[in-house]
């Protein structure tokens, strides 16, 4: 297979196989097949919570690519081309890591011209006059002061006002913490996610919520959305099937005391090989982190490679018995963990090109602790990513010692998978709040702080010697290997991802340099880690794997305490001294090297097509085929999957 197909700015976009569909049955096929239906469905969703013009500056983009009679052999277009699949690839206008704005390599009077050249009624006809459109698509692509983040976290800014997500609407951030703080009842044992679907807005002096369901906001999408759920349905067993209805009911009422309902539902269905993830889940776009994107995954279970998960989650409870946190923050009994290897069959909205490599759901703390939570790695994903990568020279470039490499040739894929396992798995999972605390202190730093909390968990199980007992590595040797790549990655090359001059913004990679930046300082008198420049070159090295695993311990303590105990001054402190500012110097460094390389920070992929084949009215198998490019299915899914207006 063809694995990389397209490569543009910092980013390729990858090909994923499906391993094991065509020997799945005809009852899965076709469950899988409508409930990948469902999750194109609500494609336009995570645009238009992404920033309010998403959507007219994505179908004008589109319009112009598709019908603008110009010249497109110039450097002008490609610039043009490129600005296009960037906005495809994070859903917006915004960097889907970094939040920033995209600057355009064209020229306005260049753009004017590309619309000029466009037919009138090609373009959105549902957003006002055309000079309305005009002047909104071109002020938001041009003007660098105009919406210039999505997320802005920075000290000292009121983070609704700076940032261009589409959650709130004239609201200040002290007036969204007091609207959902008055919602809170403290005493509440089963409290719900107040204002996970809805946006919040002011009108007429007053606020309230726009709820995202049918017959409110998004009901367009969503309505289509319900409508293959219907169908999937009707082809699940018994126990999918009560689930799925679940899930519709919640769609139509808004009512989030129903969706925790389903999600109980969904958590332990523990039994049903194909599985799914659809609706308004996490919350990282929200810089109070109230209000959830929306996305779908629909998958499969893979079986001989959930052996290993199994084996995790059967002894979860021995690892929260002996895990490193306080004993009051320990949960006397482990409920509901189950663990599986998936296979990915279609990512959609948020998993969208880009994805996650693993998921643990629900969010909801209660629910967690009374029944438990359910765990994915994407094994299927993770393979794109290895088989991408080798003879790209990264770890000849990056990684000084000889034994650190052989050791991640050798174990560095079990490695990311079993980091991945633990991450999400028992990560997430484990630990309990302290009487009195709700969840929701942790304010912007909540995100980066579960994030802390599940890798440090993972880190320090995986050089536990239970873990070559359990079978689930041959030595610790691998687990060094994860060391290793962990904290070069957390100190150094992750930065390959951020703009020269600029702070780390994204909440999985503030987690990963503060856990790396607080055990090299906190271990320097033991020269844990080092800092070594050869031949001009800087590299990181783990000196003391043992010791690094203790740091790791004391981490993970005082983490959880922080969220058990919702510390926020503590919390705060943690991500604003070690998780945020660059070193410039090593910053321009490793950007220097990286281009060296001719590497992109970034990957996304490409989904595979389902087409049914129909006896009459009747699906009588699904066919996968692996051809789509990149900007042929986006135009395809902008035509056959786009239901809401162009402004909401």
């Amino acid at each position: 297979m063809k694995w990389i197909i397209d490569r543009f700015d910092d980013i390729r976009i990858l090909r994923y196989e499906v391993p094991g569909f065509e020997s799945l049955s005809l009852e899965e096929k076709q469950l899988i097949y409508y409930l990948n239906q469902a999750a194109l469905c609500g494609r336009d969703i995570i645009y238009d919570q992404n920033g309010r013009y998403n959507l007219a500056v994505r179908r004008t983009l589109e319009a112009i690519y598709e019908h603008a009679e110009t010249d497109r052999n110039t450097p002008k277009w490609e610039a043009f081309v490129k600005y296009l699949k960037k906005v495809w690839f994070a859903n917006g206008v915004h960097h889907h890591y970094s939040n920033d704005k995209f600057t355009p390599e064209f020229s306005l009077d260049y753009f004017q011209s590309l619309i000029g050249a466009t037919p009138e009624n090609e373009l959105p006809t549902d957003y006002g006059t055309k000079q309305k459109l005009i002047n909104d698509v071109t002020r938001i692509i041009f003007d660098k002061t105009y919406i210039p983040k999505r997320v802005d976290q920075s000290q000292g800014t009121d983070m609704l006002t700076a940032s261009g997500m589409n959650y709130y609407e004239g609201v200040t951030q002290a007036e969204a913490e007091a609207f959902y703080a008055d919602m809170a009842n403290p005493a509440d044992t089963e409290p719900i996610s107040y204002g996970l679907n809805s946006k919040l807005v002011k009108k007429d002096g007053r606020l309230e919520e726009k709820v995202w369901r049918i017959g409110g906001m998004y009901s367009q999408a969503i309505e289509k959305i319900v409508g293959w759920l219907e169908k999937a349905a009707g082809v699940a067993q018994p126990i999918q099937k009560a689930i799925i209805e679940k899930l519709i009911s919640y769609y139509k009422s808004g009512d989030l005391r129903e969706f925790d309902e389903y999600s109980i539902m969904w958590v332990s269905d523990i039994s049903s090989k194909v599985d799914f993830v659809n609706g308004f889940i996490e919350v990282y776009g929200d810089p109070l982190g109230y209000k959830a994107s929306w996305e779908s995954l629909v998958n499969f279970r893979n079986e001989e490679a959930t052996k290993r998960t199994r084996i995790i989650s059967e002894n979860a409870q021995w690892f929260e018995d002996h895990s490193p946190i306080e004993d009051k923050y320990k949960k006397p009994e482990v409920k509901g963990v189950s663990a599986k290897v998936i296979t990915a069959a279609i990512l959609a909205g948020d998993c969208y090109p880009a994805t996650p490599i693993g998921i643990n759901l629900p969010n909801s703390d209660w629910i967690r602790k009374e029944y438990g939570s359910k765990s994915v790695t994407i094994e299927n994903i993770t393979d794109a990513y290895e088989a991408a990568a080798k003879g790209d020279g990264f770890r000849e470039e990056f990684v000084l010692r000889a034994e650190d490499r052989e050791r991640m040739d050798k174990y560095g894929s079990l490695a990311d998978n079993l980091h991945t396992d633990l991450h999400e798995c028992l990560g997430h999972g484990s630990g309990q709040l302290a009487p009195g605390t709700k969840g929701d202190e942790l304010k912007n730093y909540g995100s980066v702080l579960e994030e802390t909390r599940a890798d440090l968990f993972a880190l320090y199980y995986i050089a536990d010697p239970k873990m070559i007992e359990l079978g689930l590595i041959p030595s610790l040797d691998a687990a060094w290997a994860e060391y290793s790549k962990y904290i070069m990655n957390g100190m150094m090359t992750q930065l390959a991802r951020i703009q020269a001059g600029k702070d780390v913004e994204q909440a999985h990679m503030r987690n990963r340099k503060l856990i790396s930046e607080w055990c090299f300082k906190e271990g320097k008198a033991d020269n844990v880690i080092e800092k070594k420049v050869v031949d001009g070159k800087t590299y990181v090295v783990v000196n003391d794997f043992g010791k690094l695993r203790e740091l790791f311990g004391q981490l993970l303590r005082e983490v959880q305490r922080i969220k058990s105990e919702g510390d926020y001054e503590a919390g705060k402190a943690l991500v604003e001294t070690y998780g945020i500012k660059v070193d410039p110097e090593l910053h321009e460094e490793v950007l220097k090297r990286y281009a060296g390389l001719k590497i992109e920070p970034y990957s996304g992929f490409v989904n595979p097509r389902y087409v049914p084949v129909t006896d009459g009215d009747q699906i009588v198998d699904v066919k996968i085929f692996y051809d789509s490019e990149y900007t042929a299915q986006m135009l395809e899914y902008s035509r056959n999957y786009s239901f809401l207006p162009s402004r909401n």
